[in-house]
């Protein structure tokens, strides 16, 4: 392990960072432990926002729950960010509650696994049945995604058949783990390999199989779950600013797949484990879900696999009925 904590990662990003100028800021708000931290290192580290125009304001923030959304959705909503990313099932949900967010970019299939220790006898889904599962909370994508499968499947619903324990934290998630609180637990991709790498565990099933089988597109492109998300009001101030950041995206993305030096700096520099075959499966592992842009194709197996989950799981589960009018913006012209 090493001693990078949030402020030592913030460091580095700020040192990074320049002088706006007269450029439009864009706040952006991410989880000191999710995966676009990465992505935006790479941004602001190469200065690929002021080529395309804009500033990003990166800060790195907990990833606990807040009045029961993820603490970078409530910075959204509450005015104090202008970017954030979850997956766009949240965003649904908390647009059909009124909130003024729209996913403007992909960002890739930022799905976990499902992880067990060594001498687990927990071999697949069927096995969930009367264990104690640990999520970090039970509307949680992967989760969904799990009870939907179970059902198709299987013929049986986790939530009933086994017990979910709310972490409210993938920091707490993998604590429940190693202290043998949980039999197992849906921890997200990019934490998976710390602990898989260092410790007596292995990953049961990736939650990218599920994916693909529930929305009908395996051996296609890789369907988004988590999207970029900017407020309503941002998006019309500043649309070039959105554009730009697209822009940069694509930038850091082309950047991110080809240099593998940049990954030994990410994980000397934002990492919370830096061992170096670590470091090279959670660079695989990205390198693999992100999704570099997106079309009306890819919009249609989002709903494809949203319609399968609440025809499997239902709309309880899902915590909204449809996916409303407006959630997803692909009109907007990337800027070149």
């Amino acid at each position: 392990m090493t001693d990078i904590d949030i402020d030592s990662q913030q460091a580095a990003i700020d040192e990074c960072q320049g002088d706006p100028g007269d450029r439009p800021v864009l706040r952006a708000r991410f989880e000191h432990n999710g995966s676009p931290r990465y992505l935006l290192y790479t941004i602001t580290r190469f200065g690929y926002d002021h080529d395309h125009g804009f500033h990003l304001d990166l800060r790195l923030v907990s990833d606990e729950l807040e009045s029961g959304l993820e603490t970078v959705e409530a910075k959204l909503q509450e005015g104090d960010a202008d970017l954030i990313d979850i997956d766009y099932v949240s965003t649904a949900r908390e647009r059909a509650d009124g909130a003024p967010i729209v996913a403007f970019h992909p960002y890739g299939q930022t799905v976990g696994g499902l992880v067990a220790p060594d001498e687990s006898p927990i071999e697949g889904l069927a096995d969930l049945s009367g264990r104690r599962i640990g999520v970090v909370r039970r509307l949680d994508k992967n989760w969904i995604l799990v009870r939907a499968a179970c059902r198709e499947f299987h013929g049986f619903d986790p939530d009933e058949t086994a017990t979910p324990v709310e972490a409210g934290s993938k920091v707490e998630l993998t604590r429940l783990l190693r202290d043998g609180e949980v039999d197992a637990v849906l921890q997200f991709w990019q934490i998976i390999p710390e602990i898989v790498e260092t410790g007596p565990y292995r990953e049961v099933l990736p939650m990218s199989r599920l994916v693909g089988r529930l929305a009908d597109t395996d051996g296609d492109r890789p369907i988004p779950v988590s999207t970029f998300l900017t407020s309503e009001a941002y998006l019309a101030d500043h649309p070039d600013a959105v554009r730009g950041f697209q822009g940069a995206y694509r930038d850091a993305v082309e950047r991110l797949q080809r240099d593998d030096d940049l990954w030994k700096e990410i994980g000397a520099q934002l990492m919370y484990e830096d061992d170096p075959a670590v470091i090279r499966a959670v660079r695989d592992r990205w390198r693999a879900m992100v999704v570099p842009d997106w079309d009306a194709s890819t919009v249609a197996g989002m709903e494809r696999l949203f319609d399968r989950l609440k025809a499997v799981a239902g709309a309880d589960a899902l915590g909204v009925d449809e996916l409303p009018e407006g959630l997803f913006r692909t009109d907007l012209e990337v800027e070149a």
